[in-house]
């Protein structure tokens, strides 16, 4: 078919989708016929009411419940009685409040909101003579239920997440800020996923401007499809070629909770547990909902501790090859004579030896996540340790340079959200070549690089390194230390 056709066809369809139900039931059935041309899961069921009024009923059989629909809906439309197609009342009415026991019913008079109805798991019923048909919400769920997620399990704190159903998550939201504040505007984007979106955010405790902002960033948008939040993150953040991420993206209920009360947004996306979080700041990725679930001093020992690995876990191979290539004078000497020993057979210059660990590390990480559950971490423990002994013993990579990425792996993982640790993996590389080319003076200017980066960068118009700098001494309480949880709206 050539793309001429193809448009025409399209065109076809969509005015044919903005018609409105006619009320003959023949006219009606056979556009909807075409629309549904090929979608064998699409039932057409005629029928007579029990009065001997023409009926049919339109559904999908994989997304609407047919049990419910054949107890609440077809029995009592056959055995009950119905009214003919003269009557005063209007439709729905009788079968909504007297006859059929199913609440949220609607009328629909327009194909296009006929066909997304029935695609979103509601039964259509179109009666002969009524130029309206009604929707009965007979969704067939099949959700799992609330579990806690694997990825960001707490040792003290709430045990359960978000699912992949839309309603699900709105539920525990709304279980935990129970406010009529909590506002929650849905739409539908994606032409041809029509996935529901939600945002949501407490008023009164969030910026107006900011709420416009982001309302007008999703108007904006147009995607072909939503198959997960990321679809959406991708078009409305402020620098989407930025390593860094400026969004949270979490499926916990908890967090979501809190960074609502906090004056955030959040965008839950049917069809995915990860729900979006905005704006954020370089502090909050490094924070952990744990951190305020326990001691308050050992919450502050962890969080610096946090600090201190980032630092590690970006920096530490790059410092380690610039000072074993160009600064040896730094390391003291018993140190430097046992780095020298354990690099005595090594055929392959510093730099060279900490890319292959690095690139391996990383591979092994990837097939570790990559893998089923039951042998990816084992994988990952045995890949480990066989490879680096097997390169230790081949005199391909040295000792300390074991230890050195194995510090380094060990830093990564400390960082409590996934997306802001792939920043550190990616900037990790041209770093340590800065490092191999330029010494110290290289580190130092991918540093000078990295900052130029975060103060220019942006979430929804809030300064990434805010409140560092920007400064703000009242919200610099939560960043070094942790408050007191009745102190943090102080």
């Amino acid at each position: 078919m050539s793309r001429s056709t193809s448009r025409s066809t399209s065109r076809s369809t969509e005015k044919r989708n903005q018609q409105s139900l006619t009320g003959h039931l023949m006219a009606d059935e056979q556009v909807l016929r075409s629309i549904f041309s090929g979608c064998s899961d699409v039932v057409f069921h005629a029928f007579h009411t029990a009065r001997y009024t023409s009926a049919l009923i339109v559904y999908c059989s994989g997304l609407c419940d047919v049990e419910r629909l054949e107890r609440q809906v077809l029995a009592p439309l056959q055995k009950g009685g119905l009214g003919d197609a003269s009557t005063s009342h209007p439709i729905g009415v009788d079968f909504s409040k007297e006859q059929l026991p199913v609440s949220s019913v609607q009328r629909v008079d327009i194909i296009e909101q006929a066909v997304q109805a029935i695609l979103e798991g509601q039964a259509l019923l179109l009666l002969e003579g009524q130029p309206a048909g009604i929707l009965y919400p007979l969704v067939n769920s099949q959700s799992r239920a609330p579990e806690e997620p694997a990825a960001e399990s707490t040792v003290r704190g709430a045990r359960d997440g978000f699912t992949e159903s839309l309603s699900t998550n709105l539920y525990l939201l709304r279980l935990r800020v129970k406010t009529p504040a909590l506002k929650l505007q849905m739409s539908t984007m994606g032409t041809y996923t029509r996935t529901k979106v939600t945002l949501a955010y407490v008023e009164g405790v969030i910026e107006d401007a900011l709420v416009k902002e982001v309302e007008a960033r999703l108007r904006k948008l147009s995607v072909k499809d939503v198959l997960e939040s990321q679809y959406i993150e991708d078009g409305i953040i402020d620098q989407r070629y930025s390593p860094f991420p400026q969004m949270i993206a979490t499926e916990r209920p908890d967090v979501v909770a809190s960074n609502l009360l906090e004056g955030r947004f959040a965008i839950l996306v049917d069809g995915t547990p990860f729900t979006l979080i905005a704006p954020v700041t370089l502090s909050s990725m490094l924070q952990s909902p744990e951190d305020y679930y326990q001691n308050l001093y050992i919450s502050i020992f962890i969080r610096w501790l946090r600090y201190i690995f980032y630092v590690l876990s970006l920096l530490l191979p790059s410092a380690y090859v610039a000072i074993t290539t160009f600064h040896q004078e730094m390391v003291p000497t018993v140190l430097l004579l046992s780095i020298a020993r354990a690099r005595e057979e090594i055929p392959f210059p510093a730099l060279i030896e900490a890319l292959i660990m690095e690139i391996s590390f990383e591979a092994l990480r990837e097939a570790g996540v990559r893998l089923p559950k039951q042998i990816g971490s084992a994988v990952s423990i045995v890949g480990a340790l066989i490879i680096g002994q097997a390169a230790t013993s081949a005199g391909i990579v040295s000792a300390p340079m074991i230890i050195i990425v194995a510090i380094t792996g060990i830093a990564s993982f400390m960082i409590p959200r996934y997306t802001a640790s792939i920043a550190t993996r990616l900037l990790r590389f041209p770093i340590m070549l800065l490092a191999g080319t330029l010494g110290l003076i290289g580190v130092m200017l991918g540093i000078i690089l990295i900052v130029i980066h975060l103060s220019s960068l942006r979430s929804f118009g809030t300064p990434y390194l805010f409140p560092i700098t920007p400064t703000s001494s009242s919200k610099m309480k939560d960043v070094w230390w942790r408050s007191l949880s009745w102190s943090k709206s102080r």
